[in-house]
C-alpha cells in the first residue's frame, strides 16, 4: 500500500521560509520522478516542482523558480521542497505525488497516480 505524508507546512510571514518534507512508504522514491503541486482556495491545482528519477534534474514553476527547492534524501525514502522568499501569493494547501504515467507531462496533476494528504502552507503579509 503506498502512502505518501506530508508535513512542514505552517503559518510564515512575508519573506519566511518553510521546508516541506514528503515521507514516501511502499513505493522507493528513488526510483520514481517525484513532484510538488498546490492547491489556494477557489483556484485549480498547480505544479509546483519536479525531480526526475534518473539524475535528479529539476523543474519549476516560474512562479516560485529561484525561491523553492526540491530534494531527495533516498536514505530517508523522502522528498523535499524547501521553499525561501515566501510570498503570500504561496498560500495553498501543498501535494507531493509520485509521477507514475511517464507519457504525461510533469506538470500534468494527471501524471501522478499516488498523492499525499496535503499540508497547508499560509504566508502572512
Amino acid at each position: 500500500q503506498v502512502q505518501l505524508v506530508e508535513s512542514g507546512g505552517g503559518l510564515v510571514q512575508d519573506g519566511g521560509s518553510l521546508r516541506l518534507s514528503c515521507a514516501a512508504s511502499g513505493l522507493t522514491v528513488s526510483t520514481y520522478a517525484m513532484g510538488w503541486f498546490r492547491q489556494a482556495p477557489g483556484k485549480e491545482r498547480e505544479f509546483v516542482a519536479f525531480i526526475r528519477r534518473n539524475g535528479g534534474a529539476t523543474e519549476y514553476a516560474d512562479s516560485v523558480k529561484g525561491r523553492f527547492t526540491i530534494s531527495r534524501d533516498n536514505a530517508k525514502n523522502t522528498v523535499y521542497l524547501q521553499m525561501n522568499s515566501l510570498k503570500p501569493e504561496d498560500t495553498a494547501v501543498y501535494y507531493c505525488g509520485a509521477h507514475s504515467r511517464p507519457w504525461l507531462s510533469s506538470t500534468n496533476e494527471r501524471a501522478y497516480a499516488y498523492w499525499g494528504q496535503g499540508t497547508q502552507v499560509t504566508v502572512s503579509s
